[in-house]
């Protein structure tokens, strides 16, 4: 199948690459040159707009910050939308499913897919979880939104960079699915920094009260990953911290257009937005544990 990809950053890389290692023929386009050069040289075709990849391709995938620049690849100037349109004079081209595997608001999910298929084109709402390590290895989970038919011809490409695949319904509800992944890890990864932080604040060996928790029922992934890392004050950037403010904004922001009362995804929010501002953005989302360690009037 001819694969475009459009965005290539941590996630987005290694995400194109294993689409090439599926068999895939693979277009890609990235706002640095520099950013495309390990797909070309993995034997992608180089585009010079996200339109001159969806000319070219049946399937045509994102994965960029946010909502705007989601936008602004499928519907702005030089867009998918564009290029799918001058592709049969206008009139859209028929078949081509365009998938945003970024992470964003629903509503600006479903808005994006209104517009896409007024101007002919299928649209997939297909946000991930994993981080940097199921990117590279291709086993990341893959909730999507979107009709049936789309789903089914974008999903071998799926496959190739996801091993826990949904459709969990139509426009929107993989974005919504996120959402709550983010409420779970994001509170999730929290927790085990308070209480690994708790233990060495009491004198107890963090590693030592991890390795007791793993056996009960506070077992968790993330306990037994991401607790580890953190054990080995390894704070390399999987999934960044800022990036988990963004999705802990867009649950707060889902959250209020519902009138929803979420308090303790409200109160992990506000611990990323502090690591923002103690300068810890860019560190992996698990450097939480630096922040509550300066709070308990520690170094961190």
């Amino acid at each position: 199948m001819k694969v475009g990809f459009i965005g290539l950053g941590i996630m987005g890389r290694p995400m194109a690459l294993n689409l090439l290692k599926g068999g895939h023929e693979v277009v890609v386009w990235a706002r640095r040159a520099e950013s495309m050069q390990p797909l070309l040289d993995a034997g992608a075709r180089g585009a010079g707009s996200p339109a001159e990849v969806a000319r070219a391709v049946e399937v045509v995938i994102s994965m960029v910050a946010d909502a705007p620049d989601v936008e602004q690849v499928m519907l702005g100037e030089n867009g998918v939308s564009s290029g799918a349109n001058s592709a049969t004079g206008g009139a859209g081209w028929e078949g081509l499913v365009a998938v945003d595997m970024s992470t964003i608001l629903p509503a600006a999910a479903r808005d994006i897919g209104a517009r896409l298929a007024a101007a002919g084109i299928e649209f997939l709402d297909a946000p991930v979880s994993g981080g940097e390590v199921g990117a590279i290895a291709g086993t990341l989970s893959i909730m999507v939104g979107g009709s049936a038919a789309a789903f089914e011809k974008a999903k071998p490409a799926f496959e190739c960079m996801g091993k826990n695949i949904v459709h969990v319904g139509d426009a929107g509800a993989g974005q919504v699915a996120k959402a709550a992944n983010q409420i779970v890890t994001g509170v999730g990864v929290l927790t085990v920094a308070e209480a690994l932080n708790f233990a060495a604040k009491n004198g107890v060996d963090p590693a030592r009260v991890r390795e007791a928790l793993l056996g009960g029922f506070a077992y968790s992934k993330i306990l037994e990953n991401h607790g580890q890392r953190m054990l080995d004050r390894n704070f390399k950037p999987g999934f960044k911290s800022w990036m988990h403010q963004k999705d802990m904004n867009i649950v707060l922001q889902s959250a209020h257009e519902l009138g929803l009362c979420l308090p303790v995804s409200a109160a992990t929010a506000q611990m990323y937005n502090a690591m923002v501002g103690a300068g810890l953005g860019e560190e992996d989302s698990i450097a939480v544990l630096k922040l509550l360690e300066r709070l308990s009037g520690g170094e961190g």
